[in-house]
């Protein structure tokens, strides 16, 4: 969590400080990446997309992750949560849950959705006081 608390410092003052690594099965860092969302004006740009994309190119057969574990900040949203369980990811670790968005138990939960093929194990709240700060720093001024 802290390589991916790293990252997220690497977001830029205008996009949400999100920062995600992918680990491969020994654990070794194949990918790390920040929201880029608004410096790519791109919907997508999510750190967990742009994480996932880079460790593809790297591992497996080009876009499957098995074994792989994605640590991200903040909980998933629904886009990244299908990128997750479409990868094939073996473990997804976060830190803060996000009630407005999360999708991995606290709006909806779809990567352990019984009807997908693929459920990777999950473990949230990995130094959630320190990933929810960070988001609390980000928004704080800009809803003041």
């Amino acid at each position: 969590m802290r390589a991916a608390l790293a990252a997220a410092a690497e977001a830029g003052d205008d996009d949400i400080p999100i920062g995600a690594v992918v680990l491969d099965p020994a654990g070794i860092e194949l990918a790390r990446a920040a929201n880029r969302r608004e410096a790519l004006a791109d919907p997508t740009a999510h750190a967990e997309i742009l994480a996932l994309r880079a460790a593809a190119r790297r591992f497996g057969d080009g876009w499957r992750l098995p074994g792989c574990t994605l640590v991200v900040t903040v909980e998933p949203c629904t886009m990244c949560a299908g990128a997750i369980t479409m990868a094939r990811i073996g473990s997804l670790v976060f830190g803060a849950w996000e009630p407005k968005t999360g999708a991995v138990g606290s709006l909806w939960d779809v990567v352990r959705d019984p009807r997908l093929a693929h459920r990777p194990e999950v473990v949230g709240g990995v130094l959630e006081d320190e990933c929810r700060d960070l988001m609390l720093d980000f928004f704080h001024p800009r809803r003041n």
